[in-house]
């Protein structure tokens, strides 16, 4: 995604560079087999790549080109991209050559530099961000609206591919698509090899769709809750509610020089005064935020930067602080005071998860706060999640999807 952030490319096994002082760029294709032609089509001439890509040189990547380009250049040193992904720990490697030996370089610098500018999209990357989202908000209404009992959750998957592609011409998903149901919606990352969206919808399920596509590697995160039904029952209504409370409140908090981890704490809040209100807890809300009971409900972290990656880069650079220790603070994939073109996801949820439920119940210092019968009544509940894509901006944050939030909402759309 740097090499795409930094020229456009889209082919693989090219290599490129660019003078710092000057702003010259060069881009290094490979030198194609003629019989390449046979199966793929036409190989372009250099003359093509410069033209399309903009660049000021294009040398095909023979085994001494880069080396005698960059001595042509007068290059005195090579800064060469090493980065690494918080969240993942995988690390890029710096480009290998020939001759590379040859010149000081150095790995440390162009990261930080290159990481922390990807954070702030120009107006031509949100316009691109724009028509992706729309492309995801489209998608995700004609699931909602085709679901039904008895369907499987493969089927919404399928809708949401074809949608984004047929209509919108997104050929690319932006991660694996979750079509959750029922109980499967407790399940945070549902949709991998060992749970492929494979389930039957219920009759009175709710259905949790976290599905994006791409748009020129630009991604979109979307996530919709809805009932299979068309109507929401009532213990439904009550974590929705609590969710999108949690959801409104951030976006209308997240301002230039807020805190990333404030709003993840306002979130919390939200859910465990909501949660209160509805008898599954009880006890002072503030003891409960810091006895860490919001992450039994909202394990993960309130969202993360978004970009040519999903989960783009930058979270641990600028000024953020170092990573939370606390259950759910831990897995905030950002800890940055906001700015202005930051796109970031906003994604509270409330989870009945069993295996964090039984673990809170057994600590004496958390048991105090839950109220178990009540608590028994929404066993087998699932979750909720809502996630909006926004852009950070003083006059007031941007919201870049658009499909039905509220009960009312939702259920109308459902009944049209």
């Amino acid at each position: 995604s740097y090499f795409f952030w930094t020229f456009g490319v889209h082919e693989s096994g090219f290599f490129g560079a660019v003078d710092v002082d000057s702003g010259k760029s060069v881009l290094f294709p490979p030198r194609l087999h003629p019989d390449y032609a046979i199966w793929d089509g036409k190989i372009h001439p250099e003359s093509w790549f410069k033209d399309v890509y903009e660049v000021d040189e294009v040398h095909f990547n023979d085994p001494d080109t880069i080396n005698e380009t960059l001595r042509n250049l007068g290059a005195k040193q090579l800064l060469l991209l090493r980065a690494e992904n918080t969240d993942s720990g995988n690390v890029l490697e710096p480009a290998d050559f020939k001759g590379k030996n040859e010149f000081p370089f150095d790995t440390e610098m162009l990261y930080p530099i290159m990481g922390n500018l990807r954070v702030f999209k120009s107006d031509k990357e949100l316009e691109v961000m724009r028509y992706s989202c729309k492309v995801a908000s489209e998608a995700h209404k004609a699931a909602m609206k085709a679901v039904k009992p008895g369907l499987y959750e493969y089927q919404l998957e399928s809708i949401f591919r074809h949608v984004s592609y047929y209509d919108g011409g997104c050929r690319h998903l932006a991660y694996t698509c979750i079509a959750a149901s029922g109980i499967n919606c407790a399940t945070l990352h549902y949709g991998h090899e060992n749970a492929p969206n494979n389930e039957r919808i219920m009759n009175g399920d709710l259905c949790l769709l976290d599905m994006g596509c791409e748009c020129e590697c630009y991604a979109s995160d979307v996530t919709t809750t809805f009932p299979s039904s068309g109507k929401f029952s009532e213990k439904q209504k009550v974590i929705y509610n609590a969710v999108l409370q949690a959801n409104r409140e951030v976006i209308k908090a997240a301002k230039p020089g807020v805190r990333w981890t404030e709003m993840h704490l306002l979130a919390e809040r939200v859910l465990l005064t909501h949660l209160k209100a509805a008898g599954i807890l009880k006890g002072d809300v503030e003891e409960m935020l810091n006895a860490r009971i919001g992450a039994v409900f909202m394990p993960h972290g309130l969202g993360h930067l978004l970009g040519l990656d999903v989960h783009d880069c930058g979270g641990y650079l600028g000024d953020a602080l170092p990573r939370p220790k606390e259950p759910g603070l831990k897995s905030l994939r950002t800890t940055r005071t906001l700015q202005e073109r930051m796109v970031i996801t906003v994604e509270p949820g409330c989870y009945f998860i069993d295996v964090l439920l039984n673990a809170a119940l057994a600590d004496p210092v958390k048991n105090k706060y839950f109220d178990t019968e009540r608590l028994k009544e929404f066993k087998g509940f699932g979750g909720v999640r809502i996630e909006d894509d926004i852009v950070i901006w003083a006059k007031g944050n941007e919201i870049l999807n658009d499909v039905p939030r509220t009960v009312e909402e939702i259920e109308a759309f459902m009944r049209k």
